[in-house]
């Protein structure tokens, strides 16, 4: 067994001789709903046929990994498991097969891969995958079954949305892990493991903002204020963000909103306001919270005749879509966002240049940074509403 022995190259840590070896590293384990995380020495096994082990340099906390750590869904929740999903680091080894990357190789994992043989891959319209789509049921690795955590008692410790990324090392399926450029800077990469890509990519992508448009953002957190950025970058003239921790109007000054709305202080609905400073209502709405009654309120603030809503809250409870079928005659449209709808493999590539180039401004996301072993400390933060993200260093 190896612990992981490393060199330095390009600044970064890489490690050495541990190819075909059990690892021993550090993770961060959750052992029940709303238990806090516990650094324990896990043991990484080698990658198998079409998967790579990753040295995770840096890891981020975001409200899927708070959901999942509160055991929202019941049916997914499965223990003891190593949670997180947004990260960067460099290829340790790869397994059986993968040809697209190698050893040494600077990458970012994707909750969302890309395998680029099954229907969904194929199909220019979505960029969901049918064997690596997001899967927060799935704990196992496909190949066969099995975990690549092993605690030192050699029981099996879960993986979490195709990534696991609280842990110094991580195995993870080749359709899960994109390439990036080198002079990419690893830390600010991190975020397009999510939250950026997510918000961004809605906005670019799914709803396809234009120049001189209007939009509204119902919840300010990092997907959120991706959100914003990407109306930003695409020219929008209005973006109106609406949450209900005051704080956020402050840090929204700085991320390119026009406008914030605290619905806490208001004495009519949401959407009423907005249609009367917008004319009739927005181009574009975004929710961001997982909330059915947030949604009606983003959907109703679009303007009838073409207002178009993007979902991109998770959604952990029961509840239906709030929308009478007849409202649709409307005009008004709504529709889902996954990851941005970006293909992680081969368009997250392009969007890592075009954030080196400045067009999306990285630095404003990390709100802190910590060093992993303060990781409880990093979810506090998120939970009171203090950070957008907090880098993890490993």
């Amino acid at each position: 067994m190896e612990n992981g022995n490393h060199q330095t190259t390009n600044g970064f840590s890489e490690p050495k001789n541990t190819r075909g070896k059990i690892i021993t590293c550090r993770a961060a384990i959750v052992h029940g709903p709303k238990q806090p995380f516990v650094l324990e020495e896990i043991q990484v096994l080698p990658p198998q046929k079409m998967e790579i082990r990753i040295k995770i340099l840096f890891t981020s906390i975001c409200h899927t990994d708070l959901s999942a750590w509160k055991g929202e869904n019941e049916s997914q929740q499965a223990y003891p498991r190593i949670l997180g999903h947004e990260a960067s680091g460099i290829v340790e080894s790869v397994g059986e097969g993968v040809e697209d990357i190698e050893e040494g190789d600077h990458v970012v994992p994707i909750f969302n891969g890309e395998c680029g043989d099954c229907a969904c891959c194929k199909c220019e319209k979505t960029n969901r995958c049918s064997n690596f789509g997001v899967n927060p049921f799935k704990k196992v690795m496909v190949s066969d079954g099995k975990s690549r955590f092993l605690s030192q008692n050699d029981e099996p410790i879960y993986h979490f949305l195709n990534t696991s990324t609280f842990s110094e090392y991580s195995v993870i399926e080749s359709a899960c892990v994109v390439k990036i450029d080198r002079e990419a800077p690893l830390k600010k990469m991190t975020l397009l493991s999510c939250g950026v890509s997510t918000g961004v990519g809605a906005a670019w992508n799914t709803a396809n903002v234009q120049s001189g448009s209007t939009v509204a953002i119902f919840g300010l957190g990092a997907v959120g204020f991706a959100v914003a950025e990407g109306a930003r970058a695409r020219g929008a003239s209005r973006i109106i963000g609406v949450d209900i921790n005051p704080n956020k109007s402050i840090k929204g000054q700085e991320m390119g909103l026009t406008d914030f709305i605290n619905p806490n202080v208001l004495d009519k609905p949401v959407h009423e306001r907005i249609r009367e400073m917008t004319e009739g209502g927005v181009d574009y709405s975004f929710e961001c919270v997982g909330n059915v009654d947030v949604l009606r309120e983003a959907f109703l603030s679009t303007h009838e005749g073409w207002g178009s809503t993007v979902v991109l809250g998770i959604h952990p409870t029961p509840r239906m879509l709030p929308i009478h079928p007849m409202e649709l005659f409307d005009g008004r449209v709504i529709t889902g966002s996954i990851f941005g709808g970006f293909k992680g493999k081969t368009q997250l590539p392009k969007f890592a240049k075009e954030c080196m180039r400045g067009v999306v401004e990285l630095d404003k996301f990390i709100t802190h940074e910590l060093p992993f072993d303060k990781i409880n400390q990093a979810l506090e933060l998120l939970i009171e509403g203090k950070s957008l993200r907090c880098l993890l260093s490993l």
